[in-house]
Formats: structure tokens, C-alpha cells, sequence
């Protein structure tokens, strides 16, 4: 279901492409949601040596989870065929098939943190508040016809609707507590195309918080500002570095994790060190994986 559905037509290509690299290659296509964890696990209980994925964030997610419940760890290639693809584009990963094989045959792989949380592991964010229900929103039907666009339509019907969050999130320097109205805890560069972290580091241990006050009038203006130009400090955002979170808050928005919907209610979070192996594009190494 991932983007427009094009990657189909270019299996050939990568399959052949991948053989000549010395593998042997096995085809799965996913047919249900949540049907690539389960892929996953029964690849990782015979031991394949590298797991190339395709889709987009929400397919990645769950083959992440099923990485996360298995003993072996294949090495991940990645070839980014959804609608946002944050976490190709933190990763410098392009959708262009011929340049995503060559990062793949370049083969420099590094060891990313992953982030578990009460609703499951994830890869680059977990979110909850204004705009975060956007991706799982938006009809597929939509995303195929205007692509990255449907997410703007849909949109538009938030910016009129502003939540106000009661929250209380704990984590290791102290805690902060008031009305948010956007909750975000992001292991990337990007959410939504958005550059949210100007220089995140990903190997680290750590994970950026960042909460948005709920002020009324104006938080459009701060999300733009932020979502623009990300400043390290503004006027009613507040950033945390932390390895654990605790969020506590009662309201029933749906968390985001990953661009798909899960359940409401607190949120508990711990990251997981250089748990993904994962093939990438080296210009981004040294930037966002300083400590390998």
C-alpha cells in the first residue's frame, strides 16, 4: 500500500542486481498489515545474512519490530518507495531505484539507534497533538494521485483544531509539566519532510523531545518556525535530550509512531544503542553517526 505502488515493476532489476552481489534472493511481498514483522521473524529464525526492505516508514516500523523480538540481526538494506519516506531521507537514501542500488553495492553500513516504546518499537518518531495523524489519515487513494500533497489537503483541516494537551513527561535531567499541543520524540532528521532536528545524532543512546506549549493564536506561527528553520531555541518549545521518557497524559489523541496510528494513552520510552545495522548513504555518517 506503500506511496504509488510503482516498486513492483522494478523487483527485476533489483533482484538481479542483488544476485550479483553474491546473494541469493527470496521475494516476499507483504499482503496485511503487519504481515512484514512477521516476514521478518521468520527471515531472521533462518538466519539471511541482509534484509532489503522496501515501502515506506510504516513498512520499515514493522520490520523493525520484528528485528526487535529475534536473536539474529540481519544487516538492512533500504529502498524507500512510500510517500514521505522520512527515514530514508534523514538517511540519504533517494527513492531512484538505480541510485538506491548503488548505495547498496557501496555497502557502508553503520549501527543506529532504535527506540522502544509502549506501543511498540520504532525508528525515528513517536508523536501525539496537532498534524500527527496526517499520514495514517490520508487515503491511500489520495497519496497515489497527488503523492507528498495529500498530506498537505488534509492538513489544512487541523490547522483550525488546536489540542490542548494536559501532560506531565519525566526524563533524565527532571521533569516538565503544562498544556502542549504537540508532543514529538524524534531519532531523525526529518518528520513529515520537515526538517525537525537541525544536527541530530543517531548512535548516540539518546533521543530528542520536543514539546510544543499550547498557546493559543499562535501556535501555527511556532510550528512554522520550527518546522522551517528549527531553531535550537524558540519562544514555547522546550527541547530534551534523554535516553528515557515517561509521558503522561490522559487526552485521547492516537500516537503517531512512525507515520502509523497506535493507541492512546501514557507513553514510556527507552532507546535502544546502535541496535539496526543498516546500509546508508556514507556522505550522512560522519554528520549523524559520530561515535563509530
Amino acid at each position: 500500500m506503500s506511496g504509488r505502488k510503482k516498486f513492483k515493476s522494478k523487483i527485476g532489476k533489483v533482484k538481479a542486481t542483488v544476485e550479483s552481489l553474491g546473494y541469493e534472493v527470496s521475494v516476499k511481498p507483504t499482503k496485511r498489515a503487519r504481515h512484514a514483522t512477521e516476514i521478518v521473524k521468520e527471515a531472521c529464525y533462518e538466519k539471511i545474512d541482509m534484509l532489503l526492505v522496501s515501502g515506506g516508514d510504516g513498512t520499515m516500523n514493522e520490520c523493525v519490530n520484528g528485528l526487535a523480538t529475534s536473536r539474529h540481526k540481519p544487516k538492512i538494506a533500504y529502498i524507500p518507495s512510500g510517500t514521505a519516506c522520512d527515514i530514508a531521507k534523514t538517511l540519504g537514501i533517494p527513492k531512484n531505484v538505480d541510485k538506491a542500488l548503488k548505495i547498496i553495492r557501496d555497502d557502508h553500513h553503520v549501527m543506529m539507534d532504535i527506540v522502544k516504546g509502549s506501543h511498540g518499537h520504532f525508528v525515528y518518531v513517536t508523536a501525539i497533538g496537532n498534524y500527527v495523524d496526517i499520514s495514517y489519515v490520508t487515503q491511500s487513494r489520495l497519496k497515489r494521485i497527488f503523492g507528498y500533497g495529500a498530506y498537505l489537503f488534509t492538513g489544512l483541516r487541523e490547522f483550525f483544531t488546536i489540542p490542548m494537551i494536559k501532560t506531565e513527561i519525566t526524563h533524565d535531567e527532571g521533569n516538565i509539566k503544562g498544556y502542549f499541543s504537540l508532543i514529538m520524540a524524534v531519532n531523525s532528521r526529518r518528520v513529515a519532510s520537515f526538517n525537525i532536528i537541525r544536527d541530530p545524532v543517531l548512535d548516540d543512546g539518546k533521543i530528542d523531545v520536543i514539546v510544543y506549549r499550547y498557546i493559543p493564536l499562535l501556535n501555527n506561527l511556532i510550528y512554522l518556525v520550527s518546522f522551517i528553520f528549527a531553531p535550537n531555541k524558540f519562544p514555547g518549545i522546550t527541547r530534551i535530550k534523554t535516553a528515557r521518557a515517561k509521558i503522561y497524559t490522559e487526552h485521547h489523541h492516537k500516537w503517531n509512531i512512525d507515520g502509523e496510528a497506535a493507541n492512546a494513552g501514557n507513553q514510556e520510552i527507552s532507546v535502544i544503542p546502535k541496535f539496526l545495522n543498516i546500509i546508508i548513504n556514507q556522505r550522512k555518517a560522519g554528520s549523524f553517526f559520530p561515535n563509530q
